[in-house]
């Protein structure tokens, strides 16, 4: 049976399911799940992240991590870890940057997060003869030693509920079964005023919301930031989280569904294209925060590589490579530009109390 057929079973059976558990089952189902069994990214595939569109991205993150370990006081081993490696861009060109300074290299201890096994087979190819440790889950990264962390485009892949203002009160937002059998949205009425539903709740805010917004909330983003803001406060270190979202709490439905660079219905072909929500940066800041890490501002990705040099970067490209400085030029502006990633992109720094990693220096 497909995955579609299952939850249609499922469902039938047992009633609606959430937004956030048909999310989970959509991405992760070990047998149908789209990380499971075909993952697709590049122009190629169903969507394109920012180390894809150039390698000044990965670049300017690499030089980023050596500033921050050179002001970590330079600890060796440090264990140097990517959330979410996608086909293996980003760490490679964080690696190539990192070969200004050699002794980085040295302390480093490469760990690869990955659930997906297509992609640990794609990241295993582009990182020979290099030899990464691959494990499942962050807490599988042994503790003990300093840490610098990137994740890009992971807490878009985490679960999150929806909720919906009726006249009546909140109600949860679930799939279910239309009369035809077809997968389709509904509500589940929660009260007035739900304190608690499936460990998610509305925000505070939400009670003076219009009927009819949709707000989201996801105990996944928060736990991921009190899991790295527990190990950044307590063995030392810096991670980087960079995606889209908010910046601020606010309303709206995020969810969307992307095959071969088009949006799609979320339950047209569950399983066969990529779910995504936006990252609720706020609630991942204060859960890690509340973890004992201290937390930087909240900088747009267009101003967090402009700090970093990009428009240098990519003069420097252009000089060396004239017949490339058009595309340079589009790629820069894919990068930081308002209109494209540079103001919907979010970067924000979770890091040891006392550490002031670069460009974060106003938290």
């Amino acid at each position: 049976m497909s995955l579609l057929d299952r939850l249609r079973a499922q469902i039938a059976q047992d009633g609606p399911i959430s937004v956030a558990e048909y999310f989970t089952r959509c991405l992760h189902d070990p047998r149908d799940g789209y990380y499971a069994t075909r993952p697709a990214l590049g122009e190629e595939g169903d969507f394109l992240t920012a180390p894809g569109v150039s390698q000044m991205f990965g670049e300017l993150i690499g030089l980023w991590m050596l500033e921050t370990w050179t002001r970590m006081g330079r600890p060796s081993p440090v264990r140097l870890v990517e959330m979410g490696p996608g086909d293996g861009t980003l760490i490679c060109d964080i690696l190539r940057a990192a070969r200004l300074l050699p002794e980085f290299l040295e302390a480093a201890d490469l760990w690869l997060v990955e659930v997906s096994p297509p992609l640990r087979q794609v990241q295993a190819a582009k990182l020979a003869p290099l030899t990464p440790r691959w494990v499942d889950r962050l807490d599988a990264v042994p503790a003990g030693a300093p840490l610098i962390l990137v994740a890009n485009e992971v807490l878009d892949c985490l679960p999150a509920h929806q909720f919906v203002r009726t006249e009546t009160g909140w109600a949860e937002r679930m799939v279910g079964l239309d009369e035809a059998g077809n997968l389709a949205f509904g509500l589940k009425a929660l009260g007035p005023l739900p304190s608690v539903a499936q460990g998610a709740t509305p925000p505070p805010q939400g009670e003076d919301l219009a009927v009819g917004i949709v707000v989201e909330s996801s105990p996944a983003q928060a736990a991921l930031g009190s899991e790295i803001g527990h190990r950044v406060a307590r063995d030392g270190g810096a991670a980087l989280l960079i995606d889209y979202g908010r910046d601020a709490p606010g309303a709206g439905d995020t969810l969307q569904a992307l095959k071969a660079h088009a949006k799609v219905s979320p339950l047209a072909q569950p399983g066969q294209a990529d779910l995504t929500v936006w990252a609720d940066f706020p609630a991942v800041l204060t859960a890690a925060a509340q973890a004992g890490a201290a937390t930087g501002p909240i900088l747009t990705q267009g101003a967090f590589l402009q700090g970093l040099g990009i428009e240098a970067r990519a003069q420097t490209l252009a000089d060396s490579r004239p017949d490339q400085a058009e595309k340079l030029t589009r790629q820069l502006d894919r990068l930081t530009g308002a209109a494209q990633m540079g103001e919907l992109f979010k970067v924000v720094c979770l890091s040891a109390p006392g550490l002031v990693p670069p460009l974060f220096e106003d938290a």
